[in-house]
Protein backbone atom coordinates (compact mmCIF):
# COMPACT_ATOMS: atom_id res chain seq x y z
CA UNK A 1 0.00 0.00 0.00
CA UNK A 2 1.36 3.48 -0.36
CA UNK A 3 2.34 5.64 2.55
CA UNK A 4 3.53 9.12 1.70
CA UNK A 5 4.32 9.44 5.64
CA UNK A 6 7.29 6.92 5.98
CA UNK A 7 10.41 8.31 6.74
CA UNK A 8 13.14 8.58 4.23
CA UNK A 9 15.62 6.93 6.17
CA UNK A 10 13.38 3.50 5.97
CA UNK A 11 12.62 3.61 2.05
CA UNK A 12 14.99 1.22 -0.09
CA UNK A 13 15.37 2.12 -3.54
CA UNK A 14 15.89 0.05 -6.45
CA UNK A 15 16.73 0.81 -9.99
CA UNK A 16 16.64 -2.76 -11.88
CA UNK A 17 13.64 -5.67 -11.61
CA UNK A 18 16.10 -8.02 -10.43
CA UNK A 19 17.03 -6.21 -7.63
CA UNK A 20 13.77 -5.85 -6.42
CA UNK A 21 13.11 -9.24 -6.77
CA UNK A 22 16.18 -10.07 -5.40
CA UNK A 23 15.23 -8.01 -2.25
CA UNK A 24 11.44 -9.53 -2.27
CA UNK A 25 12.84 -13.07 -1.81
CA UNK A 26 11.02 -13.93 -4.85
CA UNK A 27 12.96 -15.70 -8.41
CA UNK A 28 14.69 -14.34 -10.51
CA UNK A 29 12.73 -12.60 -13.72
CA UNK A 30 12.33 -14.32 -16.64
CA UNK A 31 13.05 -10.67 -18.35
CA UNK A 32 14.57 -7.90 -17.20
CA UNK A 33 12.05 -5.18 -17.46
CA UNK A 34 8.73 -6.91 -16.53
CA UNK A 35 7.82 -9.35 -14.10
CA UNK A 36 4.48 -10.62 -12.41
CA UNK A 37 5.08 -11.37 -8.71
CA UNK A 38 2.71 -13.23 -6.66
CA UNK A 39 1.90 -11.77 -3.15
CA UNK A 40 2.37 -14.69 -1.19
CA UNK A 41 5.82 -16.12 -2.55
CA UNK A 42 7.44 -12.76 -1.20
CA UNK A 43 9.88 -14.70 1.44
CA UNK A 44 12.16 -11.11 2.32
CA UNK A 45 10.90 -9.49 5.54
CA UNK A 46 14.10 -6.96 5.26
CA UNK A 47 12.20 -4.51 2.66
CA UNK A 48 9.02 -2.95 4.25
CA UNK A 49 8.82 0.41 1.87
CA UNK A 50 10.38 1.11 -1.30
CA UNK A 51 10.87 3.31 -4.09
CA UNK A 52 11.22 2.05 -7.60
CA UNK A 53 11.67 3.22 -11.32
CA UNK A 54 8.71 1.01 -12.30
CA UNK A 55 4.95 1.35 -13.14
CA UNK A 56 2.65 -1.47 -10.74
CA UNK A 57 -0.28 -2.52 -11.29
CA UNK A 58 -1.18 -4.63 -8.83
CA UNK A 59 -4.58 -6.74 -7.61
CA UNK A 60 -4.93 -7.68 -3.98
CA UNK A 61 -7.56 -10.00 -3.29
CA UNK A 62 -7.95 -8.79 0.57
CA UNK A 63 -8.93 -5.38 0.62
CA UNK A 64 -11.01 -6.10 3.04
CA UNK A 65 -12.85 -4.15 5.93
CA UNK A 66 -13.93 -0.44 5.09
CA UNK A 67 -11.09 2.59 3.60
CA UNK A 68 -12.01 5.67 4.58
CA UNK A 69 -12.73 7.98 1.85
CA UNK A 70 -13.53 11.80 2.49
CA UNK A 71 -16.76 11.40 4.61
CA UNK A 72 -17.69 7.84 3.58
CA UNK A 73 -16.24 4.24 3.18
CA UNK A 74 -15.29 2.06 0.38
CA UNK A 75 -15.62 -1.62 0.82
CA UNK A 76 -13.24 -3.93 -0.75
CA UNK A 77 -15.03 -8.02 0.08
CA UNK A 78 -14.03 -8.57 -4.07
CA UNK A 79 -10.20 -6.93 -3.86
CA UNK A 80 -9.19 -4.33 -6.12
CA UNK A 81 -6.52 -2.88 -8.03
CA UNK A 82 -3.80 -0.28 -7.38
CA UNK A 83 -1.40 1.63 -9.71
CA UNK A 84 1.97 3.53 -8.91
CA UNK A 85 3.62 5.62 -10.87
CA UNK A 86 7.44 5.46 -11.06
CA UNK A 87 9.29 7.35 -8.35
CA UNK A 88 6.16 6.74 -5.47
CA UNK A 89 6.48 5.14 -1.89
CA UNK A 90 4.71 2.09 -0.95
CA UNK A 91 5.07 -0.77 0.93
CA UNK A 92 5.10 -3.99 0.19
CA UNK A 93 4.41 -6.14 3.22
CA UNK A 94 0.96 -5.32 5.28
CA UNK A 95 0.66 -6.17 8.55
CA UNK A 96 -2.15 -8.47 7.26
CA UNK A 97 -2.22 -11.94 5.11
CA UNK A 98 -0.69 -10.55 1.73
CA UNK A 99 -2.55 -12.21 -1.41
CA UNK A 100 -2.67 -10.83 -5.13
CA UNK A 101 -0.35 -10.77 -7.81
CA UNK A 102 1.88 -7.44 -8.83
CA UNK A 103 3.54 -6.65 -12.35
CA UNK A 104 6.56 -4.61 -12.37
CA UNK A 105 6.94 -2.39 -15.57
CA UNK A 106 10.13 -0.40 -16.15
CA UNK A 107 9.42 2.39 -18.52
CA UNK A 108 11.89 1.08 -21.31
CA UNK A 109 9.75 -1.67 -21.97
CA UNK A 110 7.84 -0.05 -23.39
CA UNK A 111 10.44 2.13 -25.96
CA UNK A 112 9.69 2.58 -29.13
CA UNK A 113 6.01 2.01 -28.60
CA UNK A 114 2.92 4.85 -28.29
CA UNK A 115 2.19 3.48 -24.52
CA UNK A 116 5.84 4.95 -23.87
CA UNK A 117 4.09 8.49 -23.47
CA UNK A 118 0.09 7.31 -23.37
CA UNK A 119 0.46 5.72 -20.33
CA UNK A 120 1.02 8.72 -18.45
CA UNK A 121 -2.75 9.82 -20.11
CA UNK A 122 -3.86 7.17 -17.33
CA UNK A 123 -4.49 9.39 -14.35
CA UNK A 124 -5.53 6.23 -11.84
CA UNK A 125 -1.06 6.15 -11.76
CA UNK A 126 -1.87 9.10 -9.57
CA UNK A 127 -4.32 7.93 -7.15
CA UNK A 128 -4.10 7.36 -3.40
CA UNK A 129 -4.33 4.33 -1.95
CA UNK A 130 -8.02 5.03 -0.89
CA UNK A 131 -9.42 5.55 -4.30
CA UNK A 132 -8.74 1.80 -5.70
CA UNK A 133 -10.59 0.38 -8.24
CA UNK A 134 -12.81 -1.97 -6.58
CA UNK A 135 -13.67 -4.57 -8.61
CA UNK A 136 -16.78 -6.79 -9.22
CA UNK A 137 -16.57 -10.65 -8.90
CA UNK A 138 -16.97 -10.68 -13.28
CA UNK A 139 -14.60 -7.42 -13.39
CA UNK A 140 -11.98 -9.26 -11.03
CA UNK A 141 -12.38 -12.63 -13.39
CA UNK A 142 -11.35 -10.27 -16.55
CA UNK A 143 -8.76 -8.61 -15.33
CA UNK A 144 -6.86 -12.00 -13.36
CA UNK A 145 -7.22 -13.38 -16.92
CA UNK A 146 -5.06 -10.69 -18.58
CA UNK A 147 -2.61 -10.97 -15.67
CA UNK A 148 -2.51 -14.80 -16.94
CA UNK A 149 -1.92 -14.09 -20.40
CA UNK A 150 0.60 -11.67 -20.10
CA UNK A 151 2.32 -14.45 -17.18
CA UNK A 152 2.06 -16.97 -20.03
CA UNK A 153 3.86 -15.02 -22.60
CA UNK A 154 6.62 -14.29 -19.61
CA UNK A 155 7.07 -18.09 -18.89
CA UNK A 156 7.63 -18.46 -22.79
CA UNK A 157 11.03 -17.50 -24.82
CA UNK A 158 11.11 -14.29 -24.88
CA UNK A 159 11.68 -12.30 -28.92
CA UNK A 160 9.70 -9.17 -30.45
CA UNK A 161 6.52 -11.04 -30.75
CA UNK A 162 5.59 -11.61 -27.04
CA UNK A 163 7.14 -8.44 -26.17
CA UNK A 164 4.42 -6.78 -28.87
CA UNK A 165 1.80 -9.17 -27.26
CA UNK A 166 2.53 -7.98 -23.72
CA UNK A 167 2.15 -4.82 -24.82
CA UNK A 168 -1.08 -5.24 -26.19
CA UNK A 169 -1.97 -7.02 -22.78
CA UNK A 170 -1.05 -4.19 -20.90
CA UNK A 171 -3.00 -2.13 -22.72
CA UNK A 172 -6.25 -3.87 -22.49
CA UNK A 173 -5.70 -4.47 -18.54
CA UNK A 174 -5.30 -0.76 -18.67
CA UNK A 175 -8.65 0.18 -20.69
CA UNK A 176 -10.23 -2.28 -18.80
CA UNK A 177 -9.58 -0.33 -15.46
CA UNK A 178 -10.67 3.24 -17.51
CA UNK A 179 -13.86 1.31 -18.24
CA UNK A 180 -14.08 0.12 -14.33
CA UNK A 181 -13.02 3.76 -12.65
CA UNK A 182 -16.30 5.06 -14.86
CA UNK A 183 -18.30 2.48 -14.00
CA UNK A 184 -17.07 3.59 -10.03
CA UNK A 185 -18.12 6.57 -10.21
CA UNK A 186 -21.35 5.76 -11.53
CA UNK A 187 -22.67 2.84 -8.76
CA UNK A 188 -20.94 4.59 -5.89
CA UNK A 189 -22.73 8.13 -6.43
CA UNK A 190 -23.88 7.45 -2.48
CA UNK A 191 -19.98 7.85 -1.40
CA UNK A 192 -19.14 10.76 -4.58
CA UNK A 193 -22.27 13.03 -4.29
CA UNK A 194 -20.97 14.18 -0.70
CA UNK A 195 -17.56 14.82 -2.41
CA UNK A 196 -19.20 16.91 -5.14
CA UNK A 197 -21.18 18.63 -3.14
CA UNK A 198 -18.40 20.04 -0.81
CA UNK A 199 -16.33 20.61 -3.86
CA UNK A 200 -19.27 22.83 -5.14
CA UNK A 201 -19.58 24.88 -1.81
CA UNK A 202 -15.52 25.33 -1.17
CA UNK A 203 -15.41 26.26 -5.06
CA UNK A 204 -18.66 29.29 -3.98
CA UNK A 205 -17.47 29.74 -0.40
CA UNK A 206 -13.47 31.07 -1.92
CA UNK A 207 -15.24 33.68 -3.59
CA UNK A 208 -17.51 34.84 -1.10
CA UNK A 209 -15.20 34.96 1.03
CA UNK A 210 -12.46 36.59 -0.72
CA UNK A 211 -10.25 33.92 -0.44
CA UNK A 212 -9.09 34.60 -4.63
CA UNK A 213 -8.00 38.37 -3.20
CA UNK A 214 -5.45 36.76 -0.28
CA UNK A 215 -4.41 33.33 -2.31
CA UNK A 216 -5.01 34.52 -6.12
CA UNK A 217 -6.86 32.09 -8.14
CA UNK A 218 -7.72 28.66 -7.02
CA UNK A 219 -5.89 25.48 -7.66
CA UNK A 220 -7.43 22.21 -8.52
CA UNK A 221 -4.71 21.00 -6.01
CA UNK A 222 -6.17 23.54 -3.20
CA UNK A 223 -9.66 21.75 -3.45
CA UNK A 224 -8.08 18.26 -3.54
CA UNK A 225 -6.33 18.49 -0.36
CA UNK A 226 -9.37 20.44 1.45
CA UNK A 227 -11.72 16.79 0.42
CA UNK A 228 -8.47 14.75 0.63
CA UNK A 229 -8.48 13.23 -2.18
CA UNK A 230 -5.82 13.01 -4.88
CA UNK A 231 -6.28 15.88 -8.01
CA UNK A 232 -6.12 12.98 -10.66
CA UNK A 233 -9.10 11.26 -8.85
CA UNK A 234 -11.29 14.28 -8.32
CA UNK A 235 -10.79 15.73 -11.81
CA UNK A 236 -11.53 12.30 -13.30
CA UNK A 237 -14.74 11.86 -11.04
CA UNK A 238 -15.98 15.47 -12.01
CA UNK A 239 -15.46 15.04 -15.50
CA UNK A 240 -17.38 11.44 -15.19
CA UNK A 241 -20.37 12.45 -13.41
CA UNK A 242 -20.67 16.71 -14.56
CA UNK A 243 -18.68 16.58 -18.32
CA UNK A 244 -16.50 18.82 -16.68
CA UNK A 245 -13.44 18.52 -14.81
CA UNK A 246 -11.81 20.42 -11.69
CA UNK A 247 -10.03 22.81 -13.58
CA UNK A 248 -13.18 23.40 -16.14
CA UNK A 249 -15.18 23.52 -13.12
CA UNK A 250 -12.94 26.27 -11.52
CA UNK A 251 -12.79 28.29 -14.65
CA UNK A 252 -16.90 28.18 -15.00
CA UNK A 253 -17.35 29.47 -11.65
CA UNK A 254 -14.99 32.41 -12.15
CA UNK A 255 -17.03 33.39 -15.21
CA UNK A 256 -20.09 32.91 -13.25
CA UNK A 257 -18.74 35.51 -10.42
CA UNK A 258 -17.00 37.55 -13.29
CA UNK A 259 -19.83 38.38 -15.14
CA UNK A 260 -22.20 39.22 -12.15
CA UNK A 261 -19.91 41.44 -11.33
CA UNK A 262 -19.01 43.39 -14.44
CA UNK A 263 -23.01 43.42 -15.10
CA UNK A 264 -23.90 44.54 -11.45
CA UNK A 265 -20.67 47.06 -10.42
CA UNK A 266 -19.16 49.87 -11.75
CA UNK A 267 -15.47 48.15 -11.47
CA UNK A 268 -13.49 48.25 -14.00
CA UNK A 269 -12.03 44.88 -15.82
CA UNK A 270 -8.88 45.45 -14.35
CA UNK A 271 -10.33 45.99 -10.97
CA UNK A 272 -12.62 42.86 -11.44
CA UNK A 273 -9.80 40.53 -12.54
CA UNK A 274 -7.83 41.69 -8.84
CA UNK A 275 -10.77 40.87 -6.97
CA UNK A 276 -10.82 37.54 -9.22
CA UNK A 277 -7.41 36.52 -7.91
CA UNK A 278 -5.85 37.28 -11.09
CA UNK A 279 -2.21 38.99 -11.23
CA UNK A 280 -2.57 40.53 -14.57
CA UNK A 281 -5.56 41.86 -16.46
CA UNK A 282 -4.59 41.06 -19.77
CA UNK A 283 -5.27 37.20 -18.20
CA UNK A 284 -8.29 37.72 -17.10
CA UNK A 285 -9.17 39.22 -20.68
CA UNK A 286 -8.00 36.00 -22.37
CA UNK A 287 -9.46 34.08 -20.16
CA UNK A 288 -13.10 35.49 -20.25
CA UNK A 289 -13.07 36.03 -23.89
CA UNK A 290 -12.12 32.31 -24.42
CA UNK A 291 -14.71 31.28 -22.49
CA UNK A 292 -17.71 34.34 -23.83
CA UNK A 293 -16.30 34.71 -26.94
CA UNK A 294 -16.43 38.35 -25.64
CA UNK A 295 -13.83 40.73 -23.69
CA UNK A 296 -15.11 42.11 -20.42
CA UNK A 297 -15.81 45.44 -21.75
CA UNK A 298 -17.65 43.59 -24.67
CA UNK A 299 -19.65 41.70 -22.34
CA UNK A 300 -20.53 44.88 -20.31
CA UNK A 301 -21.50 46.97 -23.43
CA UNK A 302 -23.89 44.32 -24.64
CA UNK A 303 -25.97 44.43 -21.65
CA UNK A 304 -26.37 48.03 -22.06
Amino acid sequence: MIDKSVPKKEIQYYKSISDLCKALGVRKPAHPLIVIINHDEISSNKVRYLVHDFYMISYKSNLKGKLKYGQGYYDFDEGGLIFVAPNQALSVIDDDECRGRSIFIHPDFFAGHPLFKSITKHGFFGYNINEALHLSERERDKILHVFEDINDELETSIDDTSQELIISYIEVLLNYSNRYYKRQFITRKAVNSPVIEKFEALLNNYYVTGLALENGIPSVKYFSDQLNVSSGYLSDLLRSLTGLNSQQHIHAKLIEVAKQKLSTSELTAAEIAYELGFEYPQSFNKLFKNKTGMTPLEFREHLN
